[in-house]
C-alpha cells in the first residue's frame, strides 16, 4: 500500500496546478508543496546550480590549476577503471585539452594496479615529470600514495565523492562529503566533482562555460552509472546531460548508442545499454580504452574503439555468468542461504567480474554480499548491499581484518590479507546480523500511488513523463490497480507474459507486459481477477505509440 499524503497539501497543489489528483499526490510524496517548487521540478534550470566555491578547498584548488597552466607545468588527470572514472577524465581531460596542451591523463589497470590511486600511477608521474596531478573519483582513500608524490615535489588535487576517513595529505581535497565542506548538495558522483572543478575554472578565468556544458552528455552517463541519487543537483545534471546525449555530436558516444531509432536517453536505458559496454574495458582489458571512445574525433576512430571494446563485453558476459553459476552452486552446497551475507571467495574468479556476480547473487539471495578473487597476492573483492541497508557501515566494523576498503552504502571495493579471510566472513556475518531487519532481507515492491484505468489518458502520460529522469531518489512511480482481469494473454519466449488488462467497470483496455512472470499464464488465462502493480510506459510498434503496463507483480485473490 502507498504511504498516506496529508489531503490539504494534495487539494492546494491540484488548484493550482490543475493536475489529475493521483499526479498530485505523486509531487506531495517529493515534498513539492508550492508552485514554484513544482515548477523547479518539472523545469530543471542550469542557473539553479551550487555556487562551485561553496565546496570546500575549491578556491585552493583552482588557484593552483591556473599557476599550473600559467607556469606551463605537466598536469596528469588521474581517473578509475569503471564508468564514474573514465566519464570523468574523459569530461576533465576532454574539456582541460581544449584550452591547455601539457596535459595528460591516467587509467590504473584493473589487474596488475587494483582500485584508485597506485603506486604505479604515481611512479608514472614522477617518471613523466608531472608537477600536478588531479584524481577523479579517487584518492580519499590514498593517503601513502599523495604522501608519496608529495615528497617527489608533485602536487595533488582530489576531485572524490566516496566517503572520507582520515582525510590524505593533498594540496586541495575536493569532497561534499567531508565533514567540513557546507557545499549543499553531498550527493554528486566523482565526475560530477570533477564537473565543478571545472565550472569554478570557467568563473575565475572566463572561459566559455557554454563549452563545458557540453560535457553534460558524459556526466550524465556518470550519475547513471555510478547509482548515485537523481536528486537536486545531480536531476538538473541529469535531465540536461539526457537532453544532450539525445542530440550529442560526441562520435563515441553516437557508437555506444548503436544505430536506434530511439536514442538511448533515459537513466535506466543508460545503465543497461551503455555502461555495461563502458565497464567492459576495463573488466577485460585496459579501461583506457573507453576514454579512447569518449574522445574519440571521428566515426571511424569511434567505431574502431567501440569494435575492441563489444568483443570484451562478450568475453566479460562469458566469465559472468560461469562465475555466477559456480557461485550460486557455492551458496546451496556450503548451506549459507540461511545466512544475513553472501561471502564467496574463489581464486579463479575473473576481476573484472566479481561486483556483476555479487549482483547476480543478490537477486537470488537477497542479502549483502561480497565476491572475492585473488589478485597480486592478496583478496579482492566487490561489495553490494540491498535496499535502505548501509553496508559501508558494516565493513567499518571489520576494518583491522581489512587492508583497504572503499565505498558508499549500497557498494564498496575490498583488499585483505589471505590469513585473514576466516576472520572476516566471521566479523562481517556479525556487524551485517546486528544491523539489519527483516524487511532489508525481502525485496519488496513499494507502490506509490492507487490508479484507475479510467484515470490514465495521454495528458496523465505526458505529465508522468515529465517527472524523468527516473532513478534512485527519483524513481518511476509504481501504480497500482484492483479487480483485473486478463484476455489475450499468451507466454513469450517461454517466460514472459504478454496480455491485454481490462478493470472491473471501466471501458479503456491497456496492453500489458510482465518480464519473467510465465508461470501465471493458467491464472490470469482463467479470467480470476487480481490486483496488478506496475509502471506506464510508452510501446512502439509498427510505428504506432501506445501506453503499456510494465507488470511489476500480481497477486490474485486467493493469495495470502
Amino acid at each position: 500500500m502507498p504511504d498516506p499524503v496529508e489531503p490539504d497539501a494534495v487539494s492546494f497543489l491540484q488548484q493550482v496546478l490543475n493536475l489529475d489528483p493521483t499526479l498530485v499526490e505523486l509531487l506531495v510524496q517529493k515534498g513539492i508543496r508550492t508552485f514554484e517548487e513544482a515548477r523547479d521540478y518539472f523545469r530543471p534550470k542550469l542557473e539553479d546550480l551550487h555556487d562551485p566555491f561553496l565546496m570546500q578547498d575549491m578556491e585552493k584548488a583552482v588557484n593552483r590549476l591556473v599557476e599550473a597552466m600559467a607556469a606551463e607545468e605537466k598536469i596528469l588527470v588521474y581517473g578509475d577503471y569503471d564508468v564514474d572514472g573514465t566519464t570523468s577524465v574523459a569530461t576533465f581531460y576532454g574539456f582541460l585539452s581544449q584550452h591547455y596542451n601539457h596535459l595528460g591523463y591516467y587509467i590504473p589497470d584493473r589487474y596488475s594496479e587494483g582500485y584508485g590511486v597506485s603506486s604505479q600511477g604515481i611512479d608514472y608521474a614522477i617518471k613523466e615529470d608531472y608537477k600536478l596531478i588531479i584524481t577523479i573519483d579517487c584518492g580519499i582513500k590514498a593517503a601513502d600514495k599523495i604522501a608519496h608524490a608529495k615528497a617527489q615535489g608533485i602536487d595533488v588535487i582530489v576531485c572524490d565523492h566516496h566517503t572520507p576517513g582520515e582525510l590524505p595529505p593533498a594540496y586541495a581535497i575536493l569532497n561534499p562529503k567531508r565533514k567540513d565542506c557546507v557545499y549543499p548538495y553531498k550527493e554528486l558522483s566523482g565526475c560530477g566533482v570533477g564537473f565543478k572543478l571545472l565550472e569554478a575554472l570557467c568563473i575565475h578565468t572566463g572561459m566559455n562555460a557554454k563549452k563545458l556544458y557540453e560535457s553534460l552528455d558524459l556526466l550524465a552517463v556518470s550519475i547513471a552509472s555510478d547509482i548515485v541519487p537523481i536528486t537536486g543537483e545531480n536531476r538538473i545534471f541529469a535531465f540536461h546531460g539526457l537532453n544532450t546525449l539525445r542530440t550529442t555530436q560526441r562520435p563515441g558516444l553516437k557508437a555506444l548508442q548503436g544505430h536506434r531509432n530511439n536514442p538511448l536517453t533515459s537513466i535506466s536505458s543508460v545503465v543497461f545499454g551503455m555502461a555495461p559496454k563502458i565497464n567492459a574495458a576495463g573488466r577485460i582489458a585496459h579501461a583506457s580504452a573507453a576514454v579512447d571512445l569518449m574522445l574519440a574525433k571521428t566515426k571511424e576512430e569511434a567505431e574502431d574503439w567501440l569494435a575492441k571494446i563489444e568483443a570484451n563485453n562478450e568475453k566479460r558476459k562469458n566469465l559472468d555468468q560461469s562465475a555466477t553459476k559456480e557461485a550460486l552452486s557455492l551458496i546451496e552446497k556450503e548451506g549459507l542461504a540461511e545466512k544475513k551475507t553472501t561471502v564467496l571467495y574463489n581464486k579463479n574468479w575473473s576481476k573484472g567480474v566479481v561486483g556483476i556476480v555479487a549482483s547476480r547473487c543478490i537477486e537470488t539471495y537477497y542479502r549483502p554480499t561480497i565476491i572475492m578473487t585473488y589478485s597480486n597476492g592478496k583478496i579482492t573483492g566487490s561489495v553490494r548491499s540491498v535496499h535502505n541497508f548501509d553496508v559501508y557501515e558494516a565493513l567499518l566494523d571489520c576494518a583491522d581484518v581489512l587492508e583497504q576498503f572503499g565505498g558508499h552504502q549500497y557498494a564498496a571495493g575490498l583488499t585483505l590479507e589471505e590469513k585473514n579471510l576466516p576472520a572476516f566472513k566471521e566479523r562481517f556475518e556479525q556487524a551485517v546480523a546486528a544491523r539489519i531487519q527483516e524487511e532489508h532481507l525481502k525485496p519488496v515492491i513499494r507502490v506509490d500511488a492507487r490508479l484507475d484505468f479510467s484515470q490514465v489518458n495521454a495528458k496523465f502520460f505526458r505529465v508522468l513523463s515529465q517527472m524523468a529522469p527516473f532513478g534512485p531518489g527519483n524513481m518511476q512511480p509504481v501504480f497500482w490497480s484492483s479487480h483485473v482481469t486478463a484476455k489475450k494473454s499468451r507466454v513469450l519466449k517461454e517466460k514472459h507474459l504478454s496480455m491485454t488488462l481490462a478493470q472491473d467497470g471501466i471501458k479503456v483496455e491497456f496492453k500489458a507486459i510482465a518480464f519473467n512472470m510465465g508461470e501465471y499464464f493458467d491464472l490470469v488465462k482463467s479470467g480470476m481477477p487480481f490486483d496488478v502493480a506496475y509502471c506506464l510506459e510508452e510501446n512502439h510498434y509498427n510505428g504506432e505509440t501506445s501506453i503499456q503496463l510494465h507488470v511489476k507483480d500480481l497477486k490474485f485473490d486467493n493469495e495470502a
